[in-house]
């Protein structure tokens, strides 16, 4: 259940990044109301996942997926480069998330 959790907290810290965007500097209230949203129920979640993972696995986690989910959104919603090296380099996060799972023996 934990894992669950975390993963779910980085697909919410994935909207937080993402509404970052659309709140154009936190001028525009509802992105800026559902973007602050994301970002305590990222946390409360990534907090509750801490309590049974250990933190530096926990915590590598939620980046990582937020990091890939971002970038990929990115590349979807914003026409962020896709270039090789990129993807590559996305590749290689999600291998670590999925060696730190497979280590973590939790």
């Amino acid at each position: 259940m934990a894992w669950f959790l975390l993963v779910l907290a980085g697909l919410f810290e994935i909207g937080w990044a993402i509404g970052l965007k659309y709140t154009e500097g936190f001028t525009r209230l509802w992105p800026t109301v559902g973007t602050i949203a994301a970002m305590m129920i990222s946390l409360g979640l990534l907090g509750v996942a801490m309590q049974s993972l250990p933190v530096g696995t926990s915590y590598a986690v939620w980046v990582g997926v937020g990091a890939v989910g971002t970038a990929i959104l990115g590349i979807m919603l914003l026409g962020e480069s896709a270039s090789p090296g990129r993807l590559v380099s996305l590749g290689l996060i999600v291998g670590g998330i999925i060696g730190l799972k497979l280590s973590s023996g939790a």
